[in-house]
C-alpha cells in the first residue's frame, strides 16, 4: 500500500503533470520549428534552381531561331545549366511531335512519362527520394524539367527549328544534412528542457507540499489529542490561508474540547458527591423501611413498596458509586486465582438462583480475577437472563484461546425474545434498557454498563449477540494470568520507566 501511494502521491502527480506540458509544449515548438525551417530551406533551393532554369532557358534561345541550331543550344543550355550535385540534360524534340524522354541513367533520378508530358507544357518540377539504386538509396532530389516558348521559327522549315527539352536533377544532400542536425539539435533542446522541466518541477512541489505535509502533521497531531499544536503560516497564498483556517479551527475545538471536559468532569464529580451523600441517609431509610414493613404485616402493601423502592433507589446510587470510579480511573483489582465453579456457584447461591441457572464447566478451572468484580459480572449477566429473558437459562464456562492467548469464556444464554437487532450495539450503553418504551422499569440500566467496565478492567472482553435458536447470548472472556506473569509485567514496566 506504501509503495502504490509511492507511485500515485500528490507529489508524483504534480511532477507528472509539470513534466508532461512542458515536454509538450517543447516539442510542439521544435516541431513548428523543424516544420517551417525545412520548408524554408527547401523553398530557397528550389527557387534558385527554378529561376536559374527559367532564365537560362530565356538566355541561350533567341526568339528567331535559325535552322539546325537545335545541338548548339542544347550544349549551350547544358553548360549554362551544370554545376556540381546537379545532373542536367537536353533532349531534341522528334520532328513527328512525340513528348521526348532523358536516356536511362542521364539524370540521378529516373522521370516519369507524366512529368515529361507536363513539362512539355510548362516549366514543371517536384521533389523525388531515390529508391532502388545503391548508393542513393533514400537520398532526396529535386527534379525539373522546362521547355523554351516565346520563339519564332522559319516558315519554310518549322521542324528544323525546334528548341530541346531540358531535365535537370538536382540533389538535397547538403540540405538534408543540415535538416539532420537541426533535428539533433532540437532533441537536444527538448531533453535540456525536459531535464530543467523536472527540475522546476521538483521545485515546485517542494514548496507545495512542505506546507502541505506540515498541515497533515499537525492534523495527526490534532486527532492524537495534542489540541495546542499550530502550523506557522507564511506567505499570503492559498497554502496561509489553509494553515490560518486550520489553526482558527484548531483553536476553537481546543476551547470546546476543554470546556466540554470541564463540563464533564463536574458532572462527574456531581454524581460522585450526590451519590455519597445519599448513601448514608439511603442506608438509615432502608433499615427503616424494612422495620416497618415487617411490623405493618399483611395490612402494609404501602409501606412493602416503600421499602421496595427504597432499596431500588440503593441500588442505583450504588451503580451510580461504582460508574463514578470507573470515570475517574479510580477502580482497582484485587486479583487471585478464583475457581470458576466455585465463584459461579457463590454468585448464584447468594442471590438465590441455584435452581433458575443450568450450569455446565470443569470443577477445576482457575482464573486470575478480582473474585468480588466476577461476582458482579455474573451476577449482572444471570439476572438479566431471569428478568428480562426466558427458562431455560444456561451458564457454561470452559478455557477457549483467543489470539493465541488462553482464557476463560463464561457464556450466559436463554430462550427469551433476545435483544433487539437496534440495541445490540448500544446494549452496553449506560442507561440503555430492553424496555426503553415504558415509563420505568425494574433495572437502573447501568448493570450490563458496570459488567463491560469491569470486564475491560480485566483485561477481557464482554460481547452481546442472538442465538441461533432465539434468546441472548453474553459470552465473558477473561486471560488466564498468574501472580508470576503480574509480577514479571510489573517488573518489565518498572524498567522500562
Amino acid at each position: 500500500m506504501r509503495r502504490l501511494r509511492r507511485f500515485t502521491g500528490l507529489r508524483v502527480r504534480l511532477i507528472a503533470a509539470f513534466t508532461v506540458v512542458a515536454l509538450l509544449a517543447s516539442v510542439l515548438a521544435s516541431g513548428i520549428s523543424y516544420v517551417l525551417l525545412r520548408r524554408v530551406m527547401l523553398q530557397r533551393t528550389q527557387d534558385a534552381v527554378l529561376t536559374q532554369v527559367r532564365n537560362t532557358l530565356a538566355q541561350q534561345i533567341p526568339q528567331q531561331m535559325p535552322p539546325d541550331t537545335e545541338p548548339l543550344i542544347a550544349d549551350q543550355v547544358q553548360q549554362a545549366l551544370a554545376a556540381p550535385g546537379r545532373s542536367v540534360v537536353a533532349v531534341p524534340v522528334p520532328l513527328d511531335g512525340r513528348i521526348p524522354e532523358p536516356p536511362p541513367g542521364a539524370l540521378d533520378v529516373p522521370v516519369s512519362r507524366e512529368f515529361a508530358r507536363r513539362a512539355a507544357r510548362d516549366l514543371v518540377f517536384q521533389r523525388v527520394v531515390v529508391k532502388g539504386r545503391p548508393g542513393l538509396e533514400g537520398l532526396p532530389y529535386l527534379l525539373v524539367g522546362a521547355r523554351a516558348t516565346g520563339y519564332t521559327t522559319t516558315a519554310d522549315e518549322p521542324e528544323r527549328t525546334t528548341p530541346p527539352m531540358v531535365f535537370v536533377s538536382v540533389n538535397l544532400w547538403r540540405e538534408a544534412a543540415d535538416l539532420r542536425s537541426l533535428t539533433r539539435a532540437l532533441v537536444v533542446a527538448d531533453a535540456a528542457a525536459l531535464l530543467a522541466a523536472l527540475l522546476l518541477a521538483l521545485l515546485a512541489t517542494r514548496g507545495v507540499l512542505r506546507p502541505v505535509r506540515r498541515l497533515g502533521a499537525a492534523a495527526r497531531a490534532l486527532g492524537d489529542g495534542r489540541l495546542a499544536t499550530r502550523v506557522r503560516v507564511r506567505g499570503h497564498d492559498e497554502l496561509a490561508d489553509l494553515a490560518r483556517t486550520y489553526n482558527h479551527a484548531a483553536a476553537a475545538l481546543e476551547r470546546t474540547v476543554t470546556e466540554l471536559r470541564a463540563m464533564e468532569a463536574a458532572s462527574r464529580r456531581f454524581v460522585a458527591d450526590v451519590s455519597h451523600e445519599l448513601r448514608t441517609p439511603l442506608t438509615s431509610m432502608i433499615a427503616m423501611t424494612d422495620v416497618l414493613a415487617e411490623e405493618a404485616g399483611d395490612d402494609g402493601g404501602a409501606a412493602r413498596l416503600v421499602a421496595e423502592e427504597t432499596r431500588r433507589l440503593g441500588g442505583l446510587v450504588e451503580h451510580l458509586i461504582e460508574i463514578s470510579r470507573f470515570d475517574a480511573g479510580a477502580a482497582a483489582l484485587v486479583p487471585d486465582d478464583v475457581n470458576v465453579a466455585d465463584a459461579v456457584a457463590g454468585t448464584l447461591a447468594a442471590r438465590g438462583w441455584p435452581g433458575r441457572a443450568a450450569v455446565e464447566g470443569p470443577a477445576d478451572l482457575f482464573v486470575r480475577a478480582d473474585p468480588r468484580r466476577l461476582d458482579v459480572i455474573v451476577a449482572n449477566l444471570v439476572g438479566n437472563a431471569l428478568k428480562h429473558g426466558g427458562p431455560p437459562v444456561t451458564l457454561r464456562f470452559g478455557p477457549e484461546r483467543r489470539d493465541g492467548e488462553p482464557g476463560v469464556a463464561i457464556t450466559v444464554a436463554d430462550r427469551g425474545p433476545g435483544v433487539p437487532d437496534d440495541l445490540l450495539p448500544v446494549v452496553f450503553d449506560r442507561f440503555v434498557k430492553a424496555e426503553a418504551a415504558r415509563s420505568r422499569s425494574e433495572g437502573s440500566g447501568l448493570g450490563l454498563s458496570i459488567a463491560k467496565e469491569n470486564a475491560v478492567l480485566h483485561g477481557g472482553t464482554l460481547e452481546a449477540a442472538n442465538g441461533p435458536d432465539g434468546g441472548a447470548v453474553f459470552t465473558l472472556w477473561l486471560p488466564v494470568r498468574h501472580e508470576d506473569d503480574e509480577e514479571r509485567d510489573r517488573n518489565e514496566g518498572g524498567e522500562d520507566g
